[in-house]
């Protein structure tokens, strides 16, 4: 059996769809479609239906994808025991971080990290979504929530405060009690900021919504109404001031790592390095 057949074909089970497996694996929908029909001849058996729109697995493909993942799962703790072994400076690490956090906190760091390790390659993944550590989409995951489960190593790096913030002009031709707000409307669960912002709106309405910080940062600099952001990104806007001086909450920003990757020693670099980097940054949130 081709393992990079059955390779396919449990990507195709895991996201559901052709392109969905196409995007995980970064190939074309038209490769996936040839794997699985290749491991199909070979095995004999109809594991997709391929009738209307959307492929769905059959009984036999349904009880073989069950295998395929516990096999995808071994597979992906022999490369973690590899690169948890590795004592040098090299080989490549995916690291999964919000892009607001990414493009503030990480970017300049890593790169002066790997300026001075040539044979080491950051991936670095610059996403909303929850990268999955147990199927290697990343390697390393920058999160403001602490994961629950998983055989993780969790390392807090630091504090994100957030407040309500404006532009000052509409501030200044707007009264409180008519302030319109700018809503986090992204993937469950829902942002804690945009819980503790609905309390203190109360009954005030929230009129523009958008899935990223840069965004909502955007539409309150025009003047669309108060968001809560982050002091990192707001603090410095020449087009925003605070509009209460008080901090509306904070999120905890954690460094996790699969157990087995935390003697690795790039891993352990990186993490190093982004100690540092959160300590020592001007608008780190802890020196809020």
């Amino acid at each position: 059996m081709n393992w990079d057949d059955l390779r396919h074909f449990s990507a195709l089970a895991s996201a559901g769809s052709l392109s969905g497996a196409a995007r995980m694996l970064g190939v074309e929908h038209a490769t996936v479609a040839r794997r699985i029909s290749s491991l199909e001849n070979h095995l004999g058996v109809q594991l997709v239906d391929r009738r209307g729109r959307r492929w769905s697995l059959t009984g036999e493909g349904e009880r073989i994808a069950a295998i395929a993942e516990r096999m995808e799962t071994e597979a992906q703790a022999v490369r973690r025991a590899a690169d948890g072994a590795r004592s040098e400076l090299s080989g490549t690490v995916t690291i999964s971080a919000p892009p607001a956090l990414a493009l503030a906190f990480l970017t300049q760091p890593l790169v002066a990290l790997q300026a001075r390790h040539q044979a080491l390659t950051i991936r670095m993944l610059s996403e909303a979504r929850t990268a999955s550590l147990d199927r290697s989409e990343a390697d390393i995951a920058v999160r403001l929530s602490r994961p629950e489960d998983g055989d993780l190593m969790i390392t807090r790096l630091g504090r994100l405060a957030f407040r309500l913030y404006a532009n000052p002009d509409y501030l200044a031709l707007t009264k409180e009690a008519a302030w319109r707000f700018i809503g986090y409307e992204g993937a469950s669960p829902r942002a804690p900021q945009q819980t503790a912002a609905e309390r203190f709106a109360g009954s005030r309405p929230f009129t523009f919504f958008a899935s990223s910080l840069e965004i909502q940062q955007a539409a309150a600099r025009a003047g669309g109404g108060v968001a809560a952001l982050p002091d990192f990104m707001a603090r410095s806007d020449p087009g925003l001031v605070a509009a209460v001086p008080e901090e509306l909450m904070s999120r905890d920003i954690w460094f996790v790592v699969h157990n087995d990757l935390r003697r690795s020693a790039p891993v352990r670099a990186i993490l190093e390095k982004l100690r540092e980097a959160f300590a020592s940054h001007p608008r780190s949130p802890d020196r809020d």
